[in-house]
């Protein structure tokens, strides 16, 4: 059976859990199975680097750390970024903005 390969990246809000499942799964392949973040293995803990980084959970959703993959986009653009750590994306959140 052949894989199908959506073009990225995609609008964040305009797609359903699946194709958002879908589509952080195909970044994770594009990117080697790494954080585009940290560069470290999603597979593994975020970069030791993140631990200047303390989070706030509290300013988070219920759940936000449930997965520890997620998809990452800009609220600016909508737009799919990569796939990345959840303690990753929640740093990009509350220290950067994105």
């Amino acid at each position: 059976m052949s894989e199908t390969v959506m073009e990225l990246p995609i609008l964040y809000s305009k797609a359903n859990s699946k194709k958002r499942r879908e589509a952080r799964e195909q970044y994770i392949k594009k990117q080697q199975g790494l954080c585009c973040f940290c560069n470290k293995d999603l597979n593994d803990e975020p970069s030791e680097l993140m631990e200047k980084y303390p989070i706030n959970k509290k300013l988070f959703p219920i759940g936000m750390f449930k997965n520890p993959v997620h998809l990452h986009h800009c609220h600016d653009t909508d737009l799919t970024i990569g796939a990345v750590h959840a303690y990753c994306n929640a740093v990009l959140w509350q220290y950067i903005g994105e």
